[in-house]
């Protein structure tokens, strides 16, 4: 099993390079099936969920090809089979967006319940309710969503909560109805104007992506094109976190400023200068840093992918802060581990109120998700000593090269897979 071994008490320092959003490749992927000709998606992820859609969909016999890296030309027209395999599903919450590509395209979708982190109940009943409104059935039989429809249609919906997943998923299967739909309460992250960018590039008729009220017009077909992905604003919310928390001096470049602009606020507040510039943002915290308050809320405001990292850095910071996590339940499960290293962190409910300290030291902690355990990482980045971080493979769903990113700044940081190699790094670094 791979393991992040690191040694802490660095200030990170230099440039760092944000890959493609994770969270707007992965409808866009899903989409991209829905043309019967060549669609080319660049600035894509190299991720473990990015590279498993890409092989549920080769499965059901769309063509992939990695052109390269971060490159790949998908044509959905030899796609034979609507049944989506449970072996990929059960790896990535975001397999949901197949329903609405193929409902949205054949009229007819199987795909298992999703899989991905356990941070909380995201249910799907947003998603169905949509599809029902323009005109499919839907079941649940055993584990898996059938949706069928012999007609398609406009319909006005109403989000009964905000929701990204069923206001793209819904997005998807509607442009390709008849008729004019309308979403309303939609979601207004920017990955949802992003998979929207994406569909109107490829024929689609929707305008209002950003607001929350979308509107569709249905086409009957979709063409080819190509399409660069926008850059990923948790990564890079993860590495102005990891500036925070190292007392460091970091510029994050091919970023969206305005996308990061609640996380500038809150690191601003906090004592951190922010610097911007048309596409890079620099982070320096010179002093340790002061106590906020802060409560996760769907986009413009704070992001829930973003809570653990900021509280790793209110650990570290003076006097106590309050988090409150509006969007999942189980977002606190870091916290156990958070305290281990020294952490003074104490959960009522959906608050975490975090008397911060002097410094963490080193220990082995267990990442419980994608997020948390970027948190983890940032706190032995901070942290007086070594830190092992197991369960990697949550972080590296959503990460690019973590490791050999953190190591451009300076970080004392590998990925090792045996108890020989954790020694070497050990006395490689002192």
């Amino acid at each position: 099993m791979e393991q992040y071994i690191i040694k802490g008490g660095i200030p990170l320092v230099g440039e760092v390079e944000i890959s493609g959003a994770k969270n707007a490749a992965l409808p866009i992927v899903s989409a991209a099936i829905m043309a019967d000709e060549p669609v080319t998606l660049e600035n894509l992820p190299d991720v473990n969920d990015i590279n498993v859609l890409l092989e549920s969909i080769e499965k059901i016999g769309a063509k992939v090809d990695r052109i390269d890296r971060h490159t790949v030309c998908i044509n959905g027209a030899t796609i034979r089979d609507f049944s989506v395999d449970y072996e990929y599903i059960k790896k990535i919450r975001a397999s949901y967006y197949l329903l609405g590509s193929l409902l949205g395209k054949y009229r007819k979708a199987e795909v298992p319940l999703p899989g991905g982190c356990n941070i909380g109940s995201r249910p799907i009943d947003q998603h169905l309710k949509g599809f029902r409104a323009i005109g499919a059935n839907v079941d649940i039989s055993h584990g898996t969503i059938v949706a069928k429809a012999e007609v398609m249609h406009g319909a006005h919906i109403f989000m009964d909560v905000v929701s990204v997943g069923a206001t793209i998923n819904i997005m998807m299967a509607a442009s390709r109805a008849d008729g004019r739909t309308i979403i309303e309460n939609a979601a207004k992250e920017p990955h949802v104007v992003d998979a929207a960018n994406f569909l109107n590039s490829m024929g689609a008729n929707i305008r209002g992506a950003g607001t929350d009220v979308i509107r569709i017009n249905g086409v009957s077909s979709f063409h080819g094109c190509t399409y660069s992905i926008v850059p990923d604003m948790i990564e890079a919310g993860t590495y102005m976190c990891a500036a925070a928390a190292t007392k460091g001096d970091i510029i994050i470049k091919n970023v969206i400023p305005k996308h990061l602009e609640a996380i500038s606020a809150k690191l601003t507040e906090i004592g951190c200068e922010i610097e911007e510039f048309d596409d890079s943002v620099r982070v320096v915290a010179a002093r340790r840093l002061l106590r906020t308050q802060v409560k996760t809320q769907p986009y413009p405001g704070f992001p829930t992918d973003m809570q653990p990292q900021l509280s790793c850095v209110l650990a570290l910071s003076t006097g106590t802060s309050i988090v409150t996590e509006s969007i999942f339940e189980n977002r606190f499960k870091y916290v156990d581990e958070l305290s281990r290293m020294g952490a003074n962190i104490k959960v009522e409910g959906n608050t975490a109120i975090i008397d911060g300290v002097e410094e963490l030291t080193g220990a082995q902690v267990s990442s419980p998700d994608l997020r948390a355990g970027a948190a983890l990482v940032i706190a032995g980045l901070a942290a007086d000593g070594f830190t092992v971080v197991d369960d990697i493979i949550y972080i590296q769903r959503g990460y690019e090269d973590f490791e050999g990113k953190l190591r451009s700044l300076g970080a004392e940081i590998d990925k090792v897979s045996s108890e020989e190699e954790l020694k070497k790094f050990e006395f490689r670094v002192g």
